[in-house]
C-alpha cells in the first residue's frame, strides 16, 4: 500500500513537472515585441517591414504595431528578411535599439535599418515573390434548367464552364457555354460559345490582352462565328475589392450565315471592352461590355453585354448566380427576325481548385 501511494505521488509530481516544463518551453519559444510605452506582447511574428510588425497572438489574433513604436523584439526561429535592394538575410531576429534589426546570420550578425526592410517570411516558408508568380487553376461549372406550361409552353437548359489560371501578373480564362430554349414548340434560343482570354499586367495599371471567341447562333442563322482581338488595357480602378478595366485594340470578325444566298461576313474591326467587378462580404458582381465596329463601316458592329450577381451558399463550393446578357448585331443577319437577344439566367454554380 505504501509503495502504491509513493508511486502515485511520483506520477503526479512527474506529470506536473512535465506540464510546467512544457508551458515554460512554449513561453520561452514565443516571439516577443516591446513598444515605447512599455507594453510587451508575445506570440508569433508573421511580418516585419519598414512600416509595421505583425504579431499573431492567441488572445487577440493579429496585432499590427508601427515599426517606429517598437523598441525591442526577438524571434525564436530563423526568419528571412528582404531589403529594398533585394538582399535577403536569414537568421533569428532581434532588436535592442529602435530602428535597427539584427539578424543572427550564419556568417555573423547583420544590422539592418528597419526603414530599408521590404518584407519578411519564415525561414521554412516559400518566398512571397516566388509565390506571387505561381499560377493556380480554379474551375467552375454551372447549370440552369427551366420549364413552363399553361398558356405558353417553354423549356430551356443552359450549361457553362470556366477555367481560370491566375498569378499576380497575368490571367488566362477559358470558357464555354450552351443555351437552348423552346417556346411553344419552336426554338427561341440555340446558341453556343467558347473562348479564351489572356491578360498580362506588364506595368502597373497597364496590360496587354489577346482573346478569341467562336460559336454559333442558329436562331439568328449564324452557323459559325469567330472574333479574334488583341490590344492594350488600363485599370481605371484597381483595388482588392473592386476593379474597372478599359480595353481597346484591333479585331477580326468572321460570320458564316446559313440562309440561302446570305454568304458570310469577314472584316477588320476595332475592339472596345469595359470590365467591372465588385466583391462585398456576402455577394459579388461582374459586368462586361464589348463593342466591335467594322473599320470599313461603323454601321456593321456587334455589342455584347453581361451583368451578374453571385450569392454564396452554405457550402463554399456552391454559389448562386443571377444575371442578364444582351447580344446585338447590326446589320441583322439575313434570315433572322431580330437584332437583339436578351437572356435572363439563374444558375447553380459549382467551383473547385
Amino acid at each position: 500500500m505504501t509503495q502504491f501511494s509513493t508511486f502515485t505521488t511520483l506520477s503526479k509530481f512527474a506529470t506536473g513537472a512535465l506540464a510546467v516544463f512544457s508551458l515554460a518551453t512554449c513561453l520561452s519559444l514565443a516571439d516577443t515585441v516591446q513598444t515605447r510605452d512599455g507594453s510587451r506582447f508575445t506570440g508569433k511574428i508573421t511580418q516585419i517591414d519598414g512600416a509595421s510588425v505583425v504579431l499573431n497572438t492567441g488572445f487577440a489574433g493579429d496585432i499590427k504595431i508601427k515599426t517606429g513604436e517598437v523598441v525591442s523584439l526577438s524571434t525564436d526561429a530563423p526568419v528571412n528578411v528582404r531589403l529594398a535592394d533585394g538582399t535577403v538575410a536569414t537568421g533569428a531576429a532581434s532588436m535592442s535599439a529602435p530602428g535597427t534589426l539584427v539578424i543572427a546570420a550564419a556568417g555573423g550578425p547583420v544590422s539592418i535599418d528597419t526603414g530599408k526592410i521590404k518584407q519578411s517570411w519564415a525561414a521554412d516558408a516559400k518566398d512571397p515573390e516566388v509565390a506571387k508568380l505561381e499560377r493556380q487553376w480554379s474551375y467552375e461549372a454551372g447549370l440552369d434548367v427551366s420549364g413552363k406550361d399553361g398558356n405558353h409552353s417553354q423549356t430551356g437548359v443552359s450549361v457553362s464552364f470556366r477555367a481560370t489560371r491566375k498569378s499576380s501578373v497575368d490571367t488566362l480564362l477559358l470558357y464555354a457555354g450552351y443555351d437552348r430554349q423552346v417556346t411553344n414548340g419552336n426554338k427561341s434560343a440555340d446558341q453556343a460559345r467558347a473562348g479564351a482570354d489572356y491578360r498580362n499586367n506588364f506595368s502597373g495599371r497597364f496590360s496587354w490582352y489577346a482573346r478569341d471567341e467562336l460559336g454559333f447562333d442558329r436562331v439568328k442563322f449564324i452557323d459559325f462565328y469567330n472574333t479574334a482581338a488583341a490590344g492594350l488595357g488600363y485599370d481605371i480602378i484597381k483595388c482588392a475589392k473592386q476593379g474597372l478595366t478599359f480595353r481597346t485594340g484591333l479585331a477580326h470578325r468572321y460570320e458564316k450565315y446559313s440562309a440561302a444566298g446570305a454568304g458570310s461576313l469577314s472584316t477588320l474591326a476595332i475592339d472596345f471592352g469595359l470590365a467591372h467587378n465588385l466583391t462585398m462580404k456576402h455577394w459579388s458582381m461582374n459586368n462586361l461590355v464589348t463593342y466591335t465596329p467594322s473599320v470599313d463601316n461603323f454601321n456593321t458592329y456587334r455589342v455584347y453585354h453581361e451583368s451578374s450577381i453571385e450569392l454564396p451558399m452554405a457550402s463554399p463550393r456552391w454559389k448562386f448566380r443571377v444575371g442578364v446578357s444582351n447580344d446585338y448585331h447590326s446589320p441583322i443577319p439575313v434570315g433572322a427576325t431580330r437584332r437583339l437577344d436578351t437572356t435572363y439566367f439563374a444558375r447553380l454554380i459549382l467551383s473547385w481548385k
